[in-house]
């Protein structure tokens, strides 16, 4: 398992969430259109339930997650699912023909959303994925409002769909749309997040100088820190330097824990199965001492006195090497602790405007797709026509 995924754990399971509401809402989608034949019909509900059970059960056969994680995000998938087949047109349509007021609620509420997001226990991938899709969203509803209203989209079959026909276009410009598309978005990447980098920090002392800090767990406060390295990984796009380094590389597993919960785990399990093996042989009776009766004689020939002393310093005996295994016992879990804890890697500095940054960043590279690619094709000629000739 990569280092990565086996960070990612937690409740609910979101893998189980998001399988399946796309599975649901792909059933929804099959059965609002008739017209598609039962054998094919058949072969779509087959796809959608491996691809859901798969992943639910798959996420407890590898040990991510428990029932309960798996069972409660499943329903919230289920509940998304429906939610958007009913109000997702809706909401569609009120940004498509609103006024700026839509995208701006929009993007107020994904912002409180990202500020409310729970802190994980342990540096997880889980938020920063999360800020990238929110940022994703807010560049999708402000490009799509935008591009609706402009000359360049098409209303056919929904307004703000970018102009494209295989047939006008051709191999050639089409190839270089995705050329030039993907090049712009690696190119915006990197040049963007240098900006931010290094002009947010200021921005954000000043804002914590008034009173207005939000302090987030695992991220260091820009107050407690004069400047940021230009170049942070990104767990979600990579630079373009690492591409050659990442396809040449072996794909390659982590062993041992890969965070504090996987240490305490582990040694919880430890603890369990040593306290399991003394309690079995304190229960064995050749690891018993044979207990004299205070009123036995072996020969006859000692005394009541003699056999109770000899009993009370047996048990002072068994006592006392009882005490001395327990504190032994401690101080090896204390060292099988510092051992456990020392092999996890430890995390890197995170600096707080690294959630600004890269909701923003996301969030151009959103708009990029849905509007700036699409009207920058059309003026260089790599277009699928004149603009809004289709409209």
């Amino acid at each position: 398992m990569s280092g990565s995924a086996a960070l990612e754990y937690g409740f609910p399971s979101t893998h189980s969430t998001n399988a399946v509401s796309v599975a649901l809402y792909s059933l929804l989608v099959l059965r609002d259109n008739p017209s598609i034949p039962d054998n094919q019909r058949i072969i779509y509900i087959v796809l959608a339930a491996l691809y859901a059970t798969s992943i639910v059960f798959g996420r407890v056969y590898c040990g991510m997650h428990g029932f309960l994680d798996v069972v409660v995000g499943s329903i919230l998938g289920v509940i998304l699912a429906l939610a958007e087949w009913v109000y997702g047109p809706l909401t569609n349509q009120w940004v498509w023909y609103g006024t700026w007021v839509a995208p701006v609620t929009m993007t107020l509420a994904i912002l409180m959303f990202v500020r409310i997001h729970p802190e994980p226990a342990d540096p997880c991938p889980c938020f920063d994925d999360g800020v990238a899709f929110a940022g994703v969203v807010v560049g999708i509803e402000v490009g799509q409002w935008h591009y609706s209203k402009t000359s360049f989209g098409w209303n056919t079959p929904v307004p703000a769909t970018v102009p494209y026909s295989f047939q006008s276009v051709g191999l050639v410009s089409t190839s270089l749309r995705f050329v030039m598309g993907v090049a712009i978005i690696f190119i915006w990447r990197e040049v963007a997040k240098s900006v931010l980098l290094r002009y947010l920090p200021p921005l954000f002392r000043f804002i914590g100088r008034i009173g207005l800090v939000l302090p987030r767990r695992h991220f260091i406060d820009a107050r407690e820190y004069k400047s940021v390295p230009s170049h942070l990984p990104d767990e979600t796009i990579p630079p373009i330097g690492q591409l050659p380094r990442m396809i040449r590389r072996g794909r390659s597993d982590s062993v041992g824990p890969q965070s504090a919960a996987d240490a305490y785990e582990t040694l919880a399990f430890r603890e369990r199965k040593r306290r399991e093996s003394l309690g079995q042989e304190g229960m064995s009776p050749g690891s018993r001492s044979p207990v004299r009766s205070p009123l036995g004689q072996e020969n006859g020939n000692n005394n009541v006195n003699n056999s109770l002393g000899g009993y009370v310093q047996q048990q002072q005996q068994q006592r006392l090497k009882e005490e001395e295994e327990e504190k032994a016992s401690e101080e090896t879990y204390e060292k099988q602790e510092r051992d456990m804890l020392s092999q996890i890697e430890k995390p890197r500095v995170r600096y707080d405007v690294e959630v600004v940054t890269k909701l923003l960043v996301y969030s151009g590279i959103a708009w990029w797709a849905v509007e700036g690619t699409p009207i920058l094709f059309e003026l260089v000629g790599l277009g699928a026509g004149q603009p809004g000739a289709d409209k």
